[in-house]
């Protein structure tokens, strides 16, 4: 077992229902995220994942159940609330401003490191040198506006961005979706580089192979419901659930 798997629990969802208007889309959903661990949440399009995601950063108010980051009731509360407690997201599709210079995209961002309360704490972890080390790609273009760059250098900006933000757990939602392939291996490099920093990480992807080194845990959601749960040993070992759940 890795050893991360015994740090502190971050991140708690319980039974969690959500959805749109009269369309229930979770149903019954558990989610458990340690600090210095990595989730994967997998399954197929339109399975859920992504409304998951909007429960825990606040952009969608569960129906019912509870989420807790660091032991504090966080279902309903505003994303920037959230933010400010120490989650930050990568969503899907990038939103990178066009206007604003890769430098200026960190700049703007970056802010120091937060407790549980949202409140300062120590030394910032990833500051902008910092960032340009772990993404050199980005160093070479700091003056390139986020309109100039290619898709795999916005995920690469998406990325950093976040981590200027120092978060307590980072949200990547379709990490290397839509990616060359040379650019999914360095996001994945990327992963693992912060994997090995001690970062609590939750991703999607669709990417099993890749995820399986990665992720100590796994999550496949079907229909809205939690239908396996186990780690990558567990996941590797039975490709009936590859079959049955991933479409792989």
């Amino acid at each position: 077992m890795n050893a991360s798997l015994s740090g502190a629990t971050l991140l708690e969802g319980s039974a969690i229902e959500a959805g749109y208007g009269a369309s229930q889309v979770l149903f019954g959903i558990d989610v458990t995220v340690r600090a210095g661990e990595v989730l994967a949440l997998l399954g197929r399009n339109g399975m859920g994942k992504s409304t998951l995601l909007k429960v825990l950063t606040g952009t969608l108010a569960p129906m019912r159940g509870s989420v807790r980051f660091d032991g504090a009731e966080i279902g309903g509360t505003r994303p920037d609330a959230i933010a400010r407690r120490g989650i930050a997201i990568v969503p899907e599709g990038r939103h990178v401003f066009p206007n604003l210079s890769v430098d200026e995209h960190l700049r703007a961002f970056a802010r120091p490191r937060a407790t549980a309360s949202g409140q300062q704490a120590g030394a910032p972890r990833w500051t902008i040198e910092a960032l340009y080390g772990l993404f050199p790609r980005l160093a070479e273009r700091k003056g390139n506006a986020g309109n100039q760059l290619s898709g795999g250098e916005q995920q690469m900006l998406a990325i950093a961005r976040a981590l200027s933000t120092h978060p307590r757990l980072l949200i990547l939602d379709e990490a290397t979706e839509g990616l060359a392939p040379v650019i999914r291996e360095e996001i994945w490099r990327c992963l693992a580089t912060l994997k090995a920093e001690g970062e609590a990480i939750l991703v999607v992807d669709k990417y099993v192979q890749r995820l399986l080194p990665l992720a100590d845990r796994h999550i496949i959601l079907e229909r809205g419901r939690a239908v396996w749960r186990g780690d990558s040993a567990a996941l590797d070992a039975d490709r009936s659930l590859w079959a049955r759940y991933l479409g792989v």
